[in-house]
């Protein structure tokens, strides 16, 4: 009897462990793509930026 208990609360457990592992890895896989959304736009704010600068060089060299 105490054999079968050990076994179910065993089982029991390891279930509960496995869920909560999986939710673990979907949070991290998650909060790894925002991150990566993240770069990829201030990448993109930085290359607009320096076009921006090169434009407005261009446009004062131009100008004296």
């Amino acid at each position: 009897m105490v054999k079968t208990g050990t076994y179910f609360a065993m089982t029991l457990g390891a279930f509960i462990f496995w869920q909560s592992m999986d939710k673990v890895h979907v949070w991290i896989a998650l909060h790894q793509d925002e991150k990566q959304e993240r770069l990829e736009k201030e990448a993109e704010i930085r290359r607009v930026r320096g076009e921006l600068l090169q434009q407005a060089k261009e446009r004062g060299e131009s100008l004296a």
